[in-house]
């Protein structure tokens, strides 16, 4: 049974628990729209935070990852430059080897030839020690003193850690000092059994033949490492995303809701009004 009173008004108390729901409502999907999340704090579901934030901890530790295996990509790059001018310069003191190893030459060009060796050893040198990244070098730095060990994945784990060895030292790569005072001494040089030339080049070689292998698998780590953080990142959209335009109809529909909610309560404050009819006394 209904009671008319100036002290309680029913309709205007249930019309204000209306529109107080529908600005509530209103309120969060105000924030899905502007944040562009369904979860965008633990207010809105603390469990899909709490893994949306695992998750973001794991993408972000795998970018600093990639950041990291990008520098040491740098260095294997450099090296490589290095390594492959070292090789051209070899090919060059070979020449100047066999040169000196013709017992027909005089005196004199035998003295141009060994300083042209000298030269191109010094090259050498200079070659290996320019092969600086970010303050290492793997051609002048001894294993494992100078090896670098980066993280591949999210995990520090000793099984998802890489290790780049360092190929030093220098002298691994340069040939031995001249001059060459005879023919006799250029041949041996040259001769495998008694001379450097070939076991230096083969060093060379297998130098550059491991950093590529380096380089491929840096690549095809980083690739993945850029892959799996699409796919979590999708994961985790599915999670946390707001459905925009699910919400963007569901932002009228509420905005309506509260202005028939405010136009409810204007009517239920007014309705009490008729009573002071009752007392008019005409």
């Amino acid at each position: 049974m209904s009671m008319t009173s100036v002290n309680t008004n029913t309709g205007a108390m249930m019309a204000l628990q209306s529109l107080n729901r529908t600005n509530e409502a209103l309120a969060q999907v105000q924030k899905r729209v502007s944040t562009g999340y369904r979860v965008a704090d633990a207010k809105d579901d603390g469990g899909a935070f709490a893994i949306a934030q695992t998750v973001r901890a794991d993408t972000a530790t795998l970018n600093a990852v990639n950041e990291q295996m990008g520098g040491m990509r740098g260095l294997i790059d450099v090296s490589l430059t290095s390594l492959k001018q070292v090789s051209n310069t070899m090919i060059e003191v070979r020449t100047v080897l066999t040169r000196l190893a013709d017992g027909t030459i005089n005196d004199e060009a035998r003295d141009q030839y060994n300083q042209q060796y000298a030269q191109l050893r010094t090259q050498i040198t200079n070659f290996l020690a320019d092969a600086d990244y970010n303050g290492r070098n793997l051609l002048t730095g001894t294993s494992p003193a100078d090896d670098i060990v980066a993280m591949r994945s999210e995990s520090a784990d000793a099984a998802d850690l890489y290790t780049l060895a360092a190929l030093g030292p220098d002298a691994n790569f340069i040939v031995a000092a001249g001059p060459f005072a005879t023919a006799a001494d250029a041949q041996a040089a040259l001769t495998p059994s008694t001379g450097d030339f070939d076991s230096i080049n083969k060093v060379i070689n297998d130098a550059m033949n491991r950093l590529g292998a380096d380089a491929r698998y840096v690549d095809a780590q980083i690739t993945y490492n850029r892959d799996k953080i699409d796919s979590i990142e999708g994961g985790l959209g599915s999670l946390i995303d707001a459905d925009l335009a699910k919400e963007s109809a569901r932002l009228q529909a509420l905005q309506i809701r509260q202005q028939l909610g405010t136009q409810t309560l204007s009517i239920a404050n007014q309705a009490p009004q008729f009573l002071t009819s009752l007392f008019g006394g005409r």
